[in-house]
């Protein structure tokens, strides 16, 4: 089991205090868990205390039938008439995604996405620490970013185990990529968040989470020419209008 934060509750806590086993939660929920979070935190910063389940859907981007099937996965129904607690259901969904301790993390490949993501302030902020930074390149060994020294990628076998690295960040050229993921595997690492707009074979026993910057575009890019498509028909953006209400309720 993690270890705990002080002070913290063991596990997620439905209103009446009892303590819910570890769920065993669909992917689509797992997926919006961080969301409600994000939302969850701003509403905490704004000094609000508690949240009715149709504020804290609107402040997440979803429906609020399907954020309280959500939260009930974690045991946590509200109260009726007063909503969620906030500082409540926060500890809750970073229990369950086990942000209730720091995690060490690797970034791999320091050209200009690398650079960016070694000095992103919203790791800190969600219990991440990048650990260690590497490159195959000789000319960035040894180059301080934001405070950590590159290291040549020869040492990331050996460093994932001394830190007790968690999770591998692959920024690398797709050609570089697979020969990475074997060494992160090799030294135990089993979470791997994949940049390189590339298919990673991995054990079924590894996860990995693919960012492909490219591929988010094209799907947007399919959305404008729907759009422009349904623009064009008899109607105009009458018709527009139309599809995009069907497509939002779909």
């Amino acid at each position: 089991m993690s270890q705990q934060r002080h002070g913290s509750t063991p596990g997620p806590v439905r209103g009446d205090g009892a303590v819910h086993a570890f769920p065993d939660l669909p992917e689509a929920t797992i997926a919006r868990l961080p969301e409600y979070l994000r939302a969850l935190h701003n509403l905490g910063e704004a000094g609000a205390d508690t949240v009715s389940s149709e504020g804290l859907a609107a402040a997440a981007g979803v429906n609020s039938a399907k954020l309280r099937k959500d939260l009930s996965h974690l045991g946590s129904y509200g109260t009726r008439g007063v909503g969620y607690d906030v500082s409540l259901l926060i500890e809750q969904i970073e229990y369950v995604l086990g942000l209730d301790q720091r995690r060490a993390v690797c970034l791999v490949g320091l050209g200009n996405l690398g650079h960016a993501l070694a000095g992103y302030d919203g790791f800190a902020s969600r219990g991440f620490k990048i650990v260690a930074l590497f490159d195959a390149d000789e000319s960035k060994v040894g180059e301080r970013i934001h405070g950590l020294a590159v290291r040549h990628i020869s040492d990331l076998g050996r460093v994932a185990v001394e830190e007790k690295i968690a999770i591998g960040v692959i920024a690398t050229p797709p050609g570089a990529a697979q020969a990475v993921a074997d060494v992160l595997v090799d030294a135990g690492v089993t979470s791997i968040l994949n940049f390189a707009p590339c298919v990673l074979s991995v054990p079924s026993n590894v996860d990995v989470r693919k960012v492909d910057l490219a591929i988010e575009l094209q799907i947007l890019s399919f959305h404008e020419h729907r759009k422009a498509s349904l623009t064009a028909l008899p109607g105009g953006r009458s018709a527009a209008t139309a599809g995009n209400q069907e497509a939002v309720g779909s």
